[in-house]
């Protein structure tokens, strides 16, 4: 009874503080076209693309993401530790946006920031869904309730008064949710990878590489990406941009920091990506395994294919957040490095007040029950010098993957205590002492 009353409570003061900071910075989503993205991954890389274009039709804009916070040609790290900050931090971003003569304000939109109220009292123009997958179930203490508050953030949507704009994958096994959610308010905008391979890629594109030249950007070939590229297509198509500008900013594109982000790719790969979740880890290990990440599998004939290249040796770095984060992908991660990978290194991603020594063992329960060869696995607490490891285990050819961590600033301990981390910049130092 005590704790249902706590929770309440602390729902009406969130509550409350979302309210107030619309009042106190004067309702500025009125005067912007305010998108929000949500989704279990490639929400960042999404907005980015979608910033990038917008840039490109000559639009002022705004963003707020995990990355990075944005307004015209303003930017700065978000090292807030949050998505979605609180406190009003977005009525603030908003007025700041108006403010500048921004046209657009594109926002990252989490399930915790929703259960916060931290969407409230805002105007959306428009929602867009990347995808769904299981995360965060501790936190919201069921998948049920996950999926209950990427779909709360679409019905807040369908209640504004600016005749809002809905995308969902329709590659998403819970889309009628979502269109549920909807409430028959405003238009709804589908969208899938397979779509935007056939009908933008290959009719607009001379796919096959000329002269050793591939000429849409690496970014593309991944599997994944094409998903994304989906998805900011049909909103800036739904806005207004026309394709020859949508088709200019995908040449140009160049990706998402600490999102498949290539560090080196001679003599061996070295390779971050955030990836953290079950699904967002088998799709990044699936790329590295294939032909297609060394350019030789050409995008008209887009199969994704999953063989592996041979001889080539994948080398991961793998870990998992503590803190009683989703204490279930932890075995099956150990399970899907165990398929992918030639080597595995275990470490710390973000322990907070879990014993990292238990991380490791859950994460190595899923390999051991795989019957990975014991010499191949390595467990070294110490990331840089995990990461070490695996670059020192790379040989001519081969691939080492850094995931969970991507472009975050910081390794979260007990406490509260966190200390300044960047994968880019301590990689390239490693690859300096061993090249």
């Amino acid at each position: 009874m005590i704790s249902c009353m706590l929770f309440y409570l602390k729902s009406l003061y969130h509550l409350a503080l979302a309210w107030l900071g619309n009042l106190i910075y004067r309702h500025p989503s009125r005067e912007l076209f305010v998108l929000g993205v949500t989704g279990t991954k490639g929400k960042s890389t999404v907005l980015e693309l979608i910033n990038a274009i917008l840039e490109t039709a000559g639009k002022k804009t705004a963003l707020s993401s995990s990355i990075r916070v944005k307004i015209g040609f303003d930017s700065y790290k978000n090292t807030s530790g949050n998505t979605m900050p609180g406190r009003f931090f977005l009525q603030k971003f908003l007025r700041r946006a108006a403010g500048a003569g921004c046209e657009f304000a594109l926002i990252e939109v989490t399930s915790q920031g929703v259960l916060q109220h931290r969407h409230r009292f805002i105007e959306w123009g428009a929602a867009l869904i990347t995808n769904l997958t299981p995360e965060h179930i501790e936190a919201h203490g069921s998948f049920e309730n996950y999926l209950k508050a990427k779909t709360d953030f679409f019905r807040e949507t369908s209640r504004s008064k600016k005749e809002p704009l809905f995308f969902i994958n329709k590659e998403m096994s819970h889309q009628d949710y979502f269109i549920e959610a909807c409430g028959g308010a405003g238009t709804q905008y589908f969208f899938s990878r397979d779509d935007f391979a056939r009908e933008e890629l290959e009719k607009n594109y001379d796919l096959e590489t000329k002269k050793g030249r591939r000429l849409v950007s690496d970014w593309l070939m991944a599997d994944f990406n094409l998903e994304n590229a989906a998805a900011a297509t049909v909103f800036t198509k739904a806005v207004g941009v026309s394709w020859p500008i949508i088709k200019k900013s995908l040449e140009n594109f160049k990706g998402v920091s600490g999102r498949m982000e290539f560090i080196q790719k001679n003599p061996f790969a070295v390779v971050i990506d955030y990836a953290h979740t079950p699904d967002s880890l088998e799709k990044v290990y699936q790329y590295l395994k294939s032909p297609a990440s060394e350019g030789r599998v050409p995008l008209n004939k887009i199969e994704r294919q999953k063989s592996k290249a041979k001889g080539r040796k994948l080398i991961c770095v793998l870990g998992a957040a503590g803190g009683g984060r989703d204490k279930w992908k932890r075995p099956v991660m150990g399970r899907l490095a165990a398929k992918y990978c030639d080597y595995i290194v275990l470490t710390d991603e973000d322990p907070y007040g879990e014993n990292s020594f238990q991380i490791i063992s859950e994460i190595k329960s899923g390999i051991i029950e795989s019957k990975f060869p014991g010499p191949n696995l390595f467990e070294i607490l110490n990331r840089k010098e995990a990461i070490k490891k695996a670059i020192g285990l790379a040989k001519k050819g081969d691939v080492v993957a850094l995931t969970g961590k991507g472009s975050e600033p910081w390794l979260h301990l007990a406490r509260g205590k966190k200390i300044p981390w960047n994968e880019k910049e301590i990689t390239a130092e490693i690859l300096k002492t061993i090249l």
